[in-house]
């Protein structure tokens, strides 16, 4: 037999699993050696003092408990299959393989970069020598974005797919099943190299192909109809469709089809800095104690309207990673990049998040030569100020929190988590004067939201830039570009995704229907 709880306890029982047992067996009065019990759901609830965490418990009474997953690991060979091609072996590009493979289609990856074990070394080099390789960076190679730098898999967007089936697929492959338990899941950077891994194996073992260090530089079309691509050693590869699923910061795929007249639109995104305290001051804040016991480091999210020159715009916190560090993203020499990772475990004595502005058409106004490409061209310019301020190194301009408010160039810097180091700067020789601005605004109604977190025991680390893709690649409502027939603009790259699980989501669409429209033509 099988019953299902819905509890509302105390963390020190909640994540204590001997405790949790006891107290569900207590409370349904069971005797029997034969049950077992399970957490289905997690989440906590820290609005008020006395921190609650609501639990959904599985209780399973004189019978073997089923599997939190559904998903069975199963792949047919498509070796001999119509091929498909996808440029980009980010969540995106791996997820719609996955996806195809189960359609009856060869999936052949093309990326960039390196596979996970090489990236290693690339990041390495940035840490250490403040060498961005183009090609391999945090941004750039096997997994994308997210396998070196958070594995954050919550996301707003599970009306676009199905989300479960997702965290199942990461299940299959190595991922621990809490990620199905928790109400925000995080894998962790220390874990996903290797789950990325285990699915580039799927997909090789069904007879697909990943390649690496395999640059695109041109698409093959011919009467409105892509038939391949070209990579930069020349070689052609043809294919019954294209998924692009580049990634937010591939410039030469944009600069590419704008060069080709392929239609693409600027696109809104938001930037501003990374913001980084101890995370005891921010479990202090949001957990009201010195001493957070079993609950796990604190998160927060923060949004603020602010008005500049009879304009509103949003403030928010963004890729808030506790317990984590702040890393160089740059995807080229000349630039300084920021975002923010966390381990599975969470055990850094920091916790920082990226507190970004809403930017559009008004901000980048005199860019606007560049066409479609006018938000990257401003992106680009604010990332290669930084750097030049910098001294052309990957080190970052910093300023104490408290200081940057007051307009006050801080005198010393905390330590931190930032390993290529950070330069003392004022931050409004970087950021564009209606940035700067709303920022210092935001972070006083933020104060009023987290009583502390406004303080020079904070410090803001210069620029958070590739919140996502400052270009958009239209798709008509069967995902296909509206120019070229069988090229599927997919991802955070092209627009449509925001993150690990959002952008896995629209892979799978893509490929969904490409296999729809093209696949049962050959």
């Amino acid at each position: 037999m099988k019953k299902t709880l819905e509890l509302t306890l105390s963390p020190e029982i909640a994540f204590d699993e001997q405790k949790f047992k006891q107290f569900v067996l207590k409370k349904l009065q069971i005797q029997s050696n034969q049950v077992y019990v399970r957490a289905s759901r997690r989440s906590v609830d820290a609005r008020s003092r006395q921190i609650k965490v609501l639990v959904t418990a599985d209780v399973f009474i004189d019978q073997m408990p089923d599997s939190l997953s559904v998903f069975q690991k199963k792949y047919d060979s498509v070796a001999n299959c119509p091929q498909a091609i996808i440029v980009g072996a980010g969540a995106a590009g791996m997820f719609a393989a996955l996806r195809l493979i189960e359609l009856g289609i060869k999936p052949i990856v093309l990326e960039r970069g390196g596979d996970v074990r090489e990236r290693r070394r690339d990041l390495a080099a940035i840490h250490k020598k403040h060498q961005v390789n183009p090609e391999s960076n945090y941004c750039f190679g096997e997994g994308g974005a997210g396998t070196y730098s958070d594995g954050k898999l919550y996301t707003r967007s599970k009306k676009r797919g199905d989300f479960r089936r997702i965290l199942e697929i990461f299940v299959a492959h190595g991922a621990n099943e809490n990620i199905l338990v928790e109400a925000h899941p995080h894998i962790g950077t220390n874990k996903l190299p290797q789950i990325v891994a285990q699915i580039r194996k799927t997909i090789i073992d069904c007879g697909g192909e990943v390649h690496f260090h395999s640059k695109v530089v041109d698409f093959l079309i011919k009467n409105d109809k892509i038939e391949g691509v070209k990579m930069l050693n020349g070689e052609k590869i043809e294919g019954i469709g294209v998924i692009l699923a580049t990634g937010h910061s591939a410039r030469d795929i944009f600069e590419l089809l704008q060069k080709k007249q392929i239609l693409i639109e600027a696109k809104p995104f938001a930037l501003g800095i990374r913001v980084e305290h101890s995370q005891k001051m921010i479990d202090k804040i949001q957990y009201h104690t010195e001493n957070r016991g079993l609950l796990p480091p604190a998160p927060y999210s923060l949004v603020s309207q602010v008005l500049y020159q009879k304009q509103e715009k949003g403030v928010f916190s963004f890729c808030m990673c506790p317990g984590g560090f702040i890393v160089p993203a740059a995807t080229a020499n000349g630039e300084i990049v920021v975002n923010g990772m966390s381990p599975s475990r969470r055990d850094s004595r920091f916790a920082n998040s990226g507190i970004v502005v809403s930017v559009d058409a008004q901000d980048w106004a005199n860019f606007n030569k560049f066409g479609a490409l006018a938000g990257m061209e401003f992106q680009k310019s604010i990332e290669q100020k930084a750097c030049l301020l910098a001294g052309n190194s990957q080190t970052a301009p910093a300023q104490l929190l408290q200081d940057f408010v007051d307009k006050k160039v801080s005198t010393n810097l905390l330590e931190t988590s930032y390993q290529p180091g950070l330069s003392s700067t004022s931050l409004d020789e970087v950021l564009p004067t209606q940035i700067a601005h709303r920022l210092r605004f935001g972070f006083k109604d933020f104060e009023k939201k987290m009583r502390g977190f406004l303080s020079n025991e904070a410090q803001i680390v210069g620029v958070e830039s590739r919140t996502s893709s400052p270009v958009r690649i239209p798709r008509k409502q069967d995902l296909q570009h509206p120019q070229i027939a069988g090229l599927f603009p997919c991802g955070e790259g092209a627009g449509y995704a925001g993150g690990i699980a959002s952008a896995a989501m629209d892979g799978e669409r893509c490929a969904e229907q490409l296999a729809m429209i093209f696949g049962n033509k050959t």
